[in-house]
């Protein structure tokens, strides 16, 4: 038997449940970088690791070994009685289980059974953010819940993770305008991906505005920050070290929206100790405080270069923007607003 999973945390206590088989955590954060259409699994693989690397997550040549073995697993899969695919509700694994429905789909598994746990909910867990809070004894109670995975959602989630990948994002409205009920989590985690386009108002992703109104309101240090933004979450689904590399952008560029308290940048935690690290403190630029009122904008000024699934934005005047009023992509029409604040 063979166990797939979103992460370490959650493979760690599977193993603990004393499941029986290999478990094997996916580990990849798909709405961070390029995910460009047309790549195999194992085209892609180069690609996602030199992203993790550049953003200071990894080391290149162990994001893409651990890669390696990951995917390497998967090819394995004849080699099992049965597969079972363990996921939340979330933009986080929402995503990996579309691209691992995208490479079953296209694959005849044989005898091999394919079977799907895939929860928002669990008793006595409130506030739920994913199986990571889950004891070990809870995810083995999962265990019996799991359902045989049917073609329409190996079909769903094949086309879901195409208009993932397409350079149009309009393709995912599409898809989002028919019926998605058999994958329940997809429409909400699709449209979370959505409003992380820059908006109409402000050029400001949705986590990049929840960050500065966080600092704004006096929330200061990186931990603190941190959950403050993840109340501002339906589903939370954004790590600490990913979120603080969106903090870190907001201090960047030739006005920055944030800044330490002393001045300068704020650093990330592999670039100082961590006791330096917990104890920076930050504010709101003058800036920051215009954007946040929409006196003036990011994008035009700063410029963007950021890829949200097979959707490259970069330059001044990114092709595709959120509209939040009507819940839809725009094209990237400059806003009637200013530029650097005074």
């Amino acid at each position: 038997m063979l166990h797939i999973t979103n992460g370490d945390s959650t493979g760690t206590k599977l193993r603990q449940a004393a499941l029986s088989g290999e478990i094997v955590a996916w580990n990849d954060v798909l709405h961070e970088g390029p995910v460009p259409a047309g790549l195999s699994l194992d085209a892609l693989r180069p690609v996602r690791a030199r992203f993790i690397a550049d953003r200071g997550w990894g080391a290149y040549v162990d994001v893409l070994a651990a890669f390696a073995r990951r995917d390497d697993a998967l090819a394995r899969c004849h080699d099992h009685d049965e597969i079972v695919l363990w996921f939340e509700h979330d933009l986080y694994d929402q995503l990996q289980l579309l691209q691992l429905l995208d490479w079953f789909a296209g694959r005849d598994l044989g005898a091999t059974r394919l079977s799907l746990i895939c929860v928002g909910a669990f008793p006595g867990v409130d506030p739920f953010h994913g199986l990571g809070q889950l004891t070990s004894a809870q995810l083995a109670s999962l265990f019996p819940t799991r359902h045989a995975i049917t073609p329409a959602e190996l079909t769903l989630g094949r086309d879901a993770w195409a208009v993932f990948r397409s350079p149009d994002p309009t393709a995912i409205l599409g898809l989002l305008a028919g019926d998605t009920s058999d994958l329940p989590f997809l429409a909400g985690a699709l449209r979370r991906h959505l409003e992380e386009f820059p908006s109409v108002n402000d050029g400001l992703s949705r986590t990049e505005r929840q960050l500065l109104e966080a600092v704004a309101a006096g929330v200061r240090t990186p931990v603190d920050i941190f959950l403050a933004h993840q109340t501002k979450e339906e589903h939370p689904f954004m790590g600490d070290t990913t979120l603080w590399s969106h903090l870190h952008g907001l201090s960047q560029g030739r006005q920055p929206l944030i800044t330490l308290d002393g001045g300068g940048p704020f650093a990330l935690p592999w670039e100082c100790d961590d006791a330096a690290f917990r104890a920076q403190s930050v504010a709101v630029t003058a800036r920051g405080r215009a954007v946040l009122m929409g006196e003036t904008e990011r994008v035009t000024y700063d410029g963007i270069d950021r890829w949200l699934g097979g959707v490259r934005l970069q330059g001044t005047d990114a092709p595709w923007r959120w509209d939040g009023q009507r819940a839809s992509l725009v094209r990237g029409d400059r806003p009637n607003v200013g530029g650097a604040a005074d």
